[in-house]
């Protein structure tokens, strides 16, 4: 491959060098010199039956959430101790992990053994950590969404107020939580800007089904923070630690950007009011050019996971995979949609197009992970790069429906090897080989929780609705009071035309309020 863009780069470069100037050439001439250039083949794909595929079925994802991921996550989500956020760690059915090691479920054992992966259970007595409750918080506040059940928004409201608990004095969020103490844990100097990022992710869920104006402030102060203490105005780039420290804080990370990105502000923007959405939308081409800027290899078509030197910006590396560039990509093509601005949507297109042909493999239908430093594929299957990879090229098909013939192949992978049938919720990592779950990752875990199957989820369902030419329909929670239109109300970070909104049930969340009512809300055009 790369010797034969090299072949077509320096051929482009001698045509162009011996090519006459225009004034030089005759019609007749032009005309000779097109008919002898090679025509590119465009493969034909039939619309009508790719859409016909099972897959692209609204109702096959309600089952999902409801019969494979809601049954794995209803009825066992009571906190330990004294800690009021849900619990980090579960066995692959579900139950808390118990306080006595010698209790531990089989797939903790087999993942204390391994070096690499004993940080992802070590914990599992001793914490629980924001990021996985507030991504909790948001798989309650999908199945919301998508079902108008009021009981997940309970939850997902229960979740939200605890996040406002964890929050210090200066607006910025504790890490972790003692469960058999209930004190938070880790000081200013120590968070990092990641784990930042994905707590707020349930509140900002929360925020985009209610508009709570109780919880805008906080929500916007959060993300303040956030970048005036971690956002660096001479290196261009949020930095992994606080600024104000210097030792130990030299690593560049993607995830740094992106998930800031990812983890709220993408989705959040919309549903805000002015002036404050015109300033996200700034600030989300702000972090879209930092990842541009500092950390998109032209060479490989993909973005480095570290750019703190020449030698983090090599194939292998943590981050520099499939999963990473491809969600870089889709969130910039959104970013370019949000703020009306074509060149980003330019600019990640037909770069998403490149990677998922590079990490689709025709022999099993599904995604690889990445490029092994050697230029080999890595073709194990891990849930979160699957997910992204799916949902990149369902995106795509929202313009070009011969994206499906990807997803068509790797949903089904997703529901033949991805889901534990017997207890619910997405395995860790599948071997490409055997097709089995590995058992020496916990389905759940420090690092692993709902967030990416519950996205996925919802994305099948409202992308499939549109195929299937039927309105999506999801349920918010407002007041009275609130208008509702496309300008602050949409299906995620998608955009839709609201053809009709129906009000039903005044629920009241919390004590402080009158009521909200639940609102049915039915788009008929996604895009």
């Amino acid at each position: 491959m790369k010797q034969k863009t090299f072949l077509l780069l320096a051929a482009a470069t001698l045509l162009a060098a011996c090519t006459p100037s225009p004034k030089q050439v005759s019609t007749t001439e032009i005309v000779e010199i097109t008919n002898t250039l090679p025509q590119k083949r465009t493969n034909v794909y039939n619309v009508d039956s790719l859409v016909k595929d099972p897959c692209n079925n609204p109702e096959l994802w309600i089952g999902h959430l409801e019969n494979d991921l809601m049954k794995f996550w209803n009825g066992k989500n009571i906190p330990e101790g004294k800690s009021i956020f849900f619990s980090t760690f579960r066995s692959n059915d579900g139950q808390v992990i118990p306080q006595d090691t010698a209790q531990w479920p089989t797939e903790y054992k087999e993942a204390m053994k391994v070096a690499d992966l004993k940080g992802l259970v070590e914990d599992a007595t001793q914490y629980n950590y924001i990021r996985a409750h507030s991504r909790q918080t948001f798989a309650y506040g999908i199945a919301y969404n998508m079902t108008g059940n009021t009981d997940y928004l309970q939850k997902c409201c229960q979740g939200a107020m605890a996040i406002l608990q964890a929050m210090d004095e200066n607006n910025g969020l504790y890490n972790k939580q003692d469960i058999n103490t209930g004190e938070w844990m880790d000081p200013a100097d120590k968070r990092n800007s990641q784990d930042l990022a994905y707590g707020i992710t349930g509140l900002g869920y929360y925020y985009y089904l209610t508009h709570d104006e109780a919880v805008l402030k906080p929500l916007l102060a959060a993300r303040k923070y956030i970048f005036d203490t971690y956002f660096d105005e001479g290196k261009d780039f949020l930095t992994w630690l606080p600024t104000s420290v210097t030792e130990g804080n030299d690593n560049v990370e993607i995830v740094s950007q992106l998930d800031q990105l990812y983890a709220y502000m993408l989705w959040v923007t919309p549903s805000l009011p002015e002036p404050y959405q015109t300033e996200w939308k700034a600030d989300l081409k702000k972090l879209a050019n930092v990842m541009i800027n500092h950390f998109y290899s032209e060479r490989y078509g993909t973005f480095w996971g570290s750019a703190t030197n020449d030698l983090s910006k090599e194939l292998g590396t943590d981050h520099t995979d499939f999963g990473h560039s491809v969600k870089a990509m889709w969130v910039i093509y959104e970013i370019g949609k949000i703020t009306d601005d074509i060149a980003y949507v330019n600019f990640a297109r037909e770069k998403i197009k490149v990677i998922l042909n590079r990490a689709y493999i025709d022999g099993d239908g599904s995604w690889a992970r990445r490029y092994n430093a050697d230029g080999t594929l890595d073709k194990d299957k891990e849930w979160w790069g699957l997910a992204e990879l799916d949902q990149a090229a369902a995106i795509l098909s929202l313009n070009d429906p011969s994206y499906l013939r990807f997803t068509n192949n790797t949903y089904k992978y997703w529901f033949e090897y991805m889901v534990d049938k017997q207890n619910g919720e997405i395995w860790h990592m599948v071997d490409a080989k055997t097709n089995l779950p590995s058992p020496e990752y916990p389905k759940i875990h420090a690092w692993k929780t709902s967030l990416h199957s519950f996205e996925h989820c919802f994305l099948g369902y409202v992308i499939s609705s549109y195929h299937r030419n039927q309105p999506v329909t999801l349920y918010y929670a407002f007041t009275e009071k609130e208008p509702v239109s496309s300008r602050n109300v949409n299906p995620y970070f998608l955009r839709g035309h609201i053809k009709e909104q129906k009000k039903g049930n005044v629920i009241a969340l919390d004590n402080n309020e009158k009521g909200r009512n639940v609102v049915e809300i039915t788009f008929d055009y996604i895009h």
